[in-house]
């Protein structure tokens, strides 16, 4: 991962974000959604965080594991990361059904 000038290529790095489980602790906001996907200060949502700072860390291929609800989620995701069509980055949200 170190380049020949001794720089770090973070070209070569994927992040793994742990969206989290049911939530019980914000419940009722995460009753119809996953907790990544719950509202923060009106118009972003808590998985922003975590995104925001791999991007500005040069992390641009990333995945979120989630497990409950993630419809909202993946709505989210998938309208607000948009890479360029010459990058090879993304966001894409790994959703493992869990039910109760």
């Amino acid at each position: 991962m170190i380049g020949s000038e001794g720089v770090i290529e973070m070209k070569r790095v994927l992040a793994i974000i742990l969206g989290g489980g049911a939530g019980t602790r914000l419940y009722p906001l995460t009753k119809p959604r996953a907790k990544p996907a719950v509202s923060l200060a009106g118009k972003y949502r808590l998985i922003d965080i975590p995104v925001s700072n791999c991007i500005n860390s040069e992390i641009n291929k990333i995945y979120v594991m989630t497990q409950f609800n993630s419809a909202s989620l993946n709505r989210h995701v998938s309208q607000t990361y948009n890479f360029s069509s010459f990058s090879d980055g993304f966001v894409e949200v790994l959703a493992a059904q869990q039910t109760p």
